[in-house]
């Protein structure tokens, strides 16, 4: 899933120069793609059955295969479309599916109900994507790295499959669980929570999405962009295991408040004008965020439905959805407007300075 995702930020550039994408059509392609996120997110929180969301989860995960395939067999911008949103579902069989099921087994199991270790294959995703976009990089036309990177994605395809635990045989047994107590918080916690997360959603996507590509146009940095999203992607691969260890420590809304404030910092850091310093702070607190605040914020959304977690993280992550929709098309068409990332950079920022008010304002409201 990681690859099928994060695969395109990195070679966003060479597509803009060999295949004839623009950055608008770059920025819409984004959209689109978190428009089959929401579309699977959707989906997935009025699903209840454990032995369909299984079922799923696996298609889920052929599909993000065949999604990366796509994107090499022409310049179509509708099948880049196309591609993009089937990868978009992919995410949600991965992030809601997946996520539900590890986080209802972990609980039957007595296991803490952690996340961490399942969502640092997101950073693997984005480390193996950009690592090989640059070895690829002038040396494999734009439709071969695509082609390479599906090759790449059959390795992980097989373990995705073959290790992940079988949902109960016995789905009434699983919700009288003693452990599968719902304990939904009060209505106002949620309000908070769910405008929150929609503006962490904001502020992720604009440099998942454009990171490259922001940084490359820095003076002097044409050539770094794809290093540090290798760089996001090694800091993201143990954030989310370090920031559960800190949830135990200060608690989940704590852990929340400071992971959004550093992850503003990382936003904005490329834009202050420190050159390689700047982009080096803002790749690394970016990777060390960002993934970690979905991450605590799907754990917190299951443990409060245990028997069916993929249904609140459903309801939460639509909000993060549309988030995700709006901005890179906001941001595509201020860097039309503006000849640059700056505005969209600050506008990313802004929003996801608010949602850490907001969590801030959960913590009174438990």
């Amino acid at each position: 899933m990681g690859i099928a995702r994060f695969a395109y930020t990195p070679l966003l550039p060479v597509m803009v120069s060999e295949a004839g994408l623009s950055p608008a059509g770059g920025a819409w392609l984004a959209a689109i793609n978190y428009s089959g996120y929401l579309f699977g997110v959707i989906l997935a929180s009025r699903i209840s059955h454990a032995g369909l969301k299984n079922q799923l989860y696996r298609w889920g995960m052929v599909l993000a295969l065949l999604s990366t395939m796509l994107m090499a067999i022409s310049t179509d911008f509708y099948i880049w479309a196309v591609s993009r949103f089937v990868a978009g579902l992919s995410t949600a069989a991965g992030l809601m599916l997946g996520s539900g099921l590890i986080l209802n087994w972990l609980m039957r199991n007595q296991y803490r109900s952690e996340l961490g270790i399942h969502f640092s294959g997101i950073g693997f995703g984005i480390v193996i994507s950009s690592f090989a976009a640059m070895l690829m990089h002038q040396q494999v036309h734009w439709d071969m790295q695509w082609y390479l990177l599906a090759a790449l994605s059959i390795l992980f395809l097989i373990p995705a499959l073959a290790w992940f635990p079988p949902p109960p045989a016995d789905e009434q047994s699983l919700n009288q669980h003693p452990t599968m107590q719902h304990a939904p918080p009060n209505a106002r916690f949620m309000r908070l929570f769910t405008a929150a997360y929609f503006c962490t959603g904001f502020g992720y996507v604009v440099t998942a999405t454009f990171m490259v590509a922001i940084i490359n146009q820095l003076p002097g940095l044409s050539k770094v962009g794809g290093w540090m999203f290798l760089l996001s992607g090694i800091f993201a691969i143990p954030s989310c295991i370090l920031w559960d260890l800190i949830a135990r420590k200060t608690g989940d809304v704590n852990a929340l408040i400071l992971a959004s404030l550093l992850e503003v910092a990382g936003i904005i850091a490329p834009t202050l004008g420190w050159g390689l310093i700047g982009a080096v702070l803002g790749a690394v607190l970016y990777g060390a965020t960002a993934i970690a605040v979905v991450s605590l914020t799907l754990t917190m959304a299951g443990r409060y439905y245990p028997a069916q977690p993929a249904k609140m993280m459903g309801k939460m992550t639509i909000a993060y959805g549309v988030a995700q929709i709006i901005a890179p098309v906001l941001t595509g068409w201020l860097t039309d407007g503006e000849g640059g990332y700056e505005a969209g950079l600050y506008a990313a920022a802004g929003v996801m300075l608010f949602g850490s008010y907001l969590f801030y304002l959960m913590r009174k409201a438990q």
